[in-house]
């Protein structure tokens, strides 16, 4: 038997054009089957990396958080940023030399801006939270609620209050706007949390009693993952509700 239960709104809409540089808060953006339109599509790559994962991320470099992608002043939705603005509030080219040198000086090492036409993802396309865990998360660390040090692409706001309620959703679908043919996700996996979560968006200092709130609360989950099954235009506002069979 399969049910439909309306679970709340989209609350805000995030995309990170540039891997694990600051994100931006959209009120509307297209859904498609590589995830939202833009959304880290540029990443850093690092020269020297040998691993399977080279890409340079802020959990070993925080100051990242601080770099600030910049579009052209007539680009369209989901064009990708043409200059970064530099914690020096130096505007500088997205792939030129002289950002590839100001990250390489930061970090200790080699590294070259790269364009991947499906993005460069850890685990999944999407990432969706539930307000009241980001709440209840920074109550238990003592941190003023910031739902940008989870780095969701979605953040629904829930018609019935209680913590962590996107683990029942695994194995479910998500749609919004209520409609048939609107845009929709399987929901597929938890968000296990890393220590990107201590990280102060404005700051870029680090907090280590978020990572710990995280494990405490909830076995180091928080939000969960999923995949494409219907494109469309997703806007903060819609409707979300929850499809799976009992």
């Amino acid at each position: 038997m399969r049910e439909i239960l309306e679970i709340g709104h989209v609350e805000a809409i995030f995309r990170y054009p540039v891997k694990s540089m600051r994100g931006e808060r959209v009120e509307a953006a297209r859904l498609g089957w590589h995830g939202i339109e833009g959304d880290r599509r540029l990443a850093l790559r690092r020269l020297d990396n040998r691993g399977g994962f080279p890409w340079l991320s802020a959990t070993s470099l925080p100051d990242l958080l601080l770099f600030v992608p910049e579009r052209a002043a007539d680009s369209r939705d989901g064009d990708l940023p043409t200059h970064v603005r530099t914690p020096n509030n130096e505007r500088l080219p997205v792939f030129g030399e002289e950002l590839a040198a100001q990250v390489e000086r930061r970090h200790g090492g080699p590294v070259q801006m790269m364009q991947l036409r499906h993005g460069i993802f850890d685990d999944a396309t999407i990432a969706v939270i539930a307000y009241d865990t980001v709440e209840e998360i920074c109550r238990l660390a003592e941190c003023r609620p910031d739902v940008r040090r989870f780095r969701p692409n979605i953040l629904v706001r829930p018609l019935r209050g209680g913590e962590f309620q996107e683990d029942t959703w695994i194995g479910g679908m998500l749609s919004f706007g209520g409609s048939d043919s609107g845009p929709a996700i399987a929901v597929t996996m938890h968000d296990a949390r890393c220590a990107m979560i201590n990280l102060d968006p404005d700051s870029a200092c680090s907090s280590p009693q978020m990572l710990k709130a995280a494990v405490r609360a909830n076995g180091n989950n928080a939000g969960v993952y999923g995949t494409i099954i219907r494109a469309g235009e997703i806007a903060v506002g819609q409707s979300v509700a929850l499809h799976r069979t009992t």
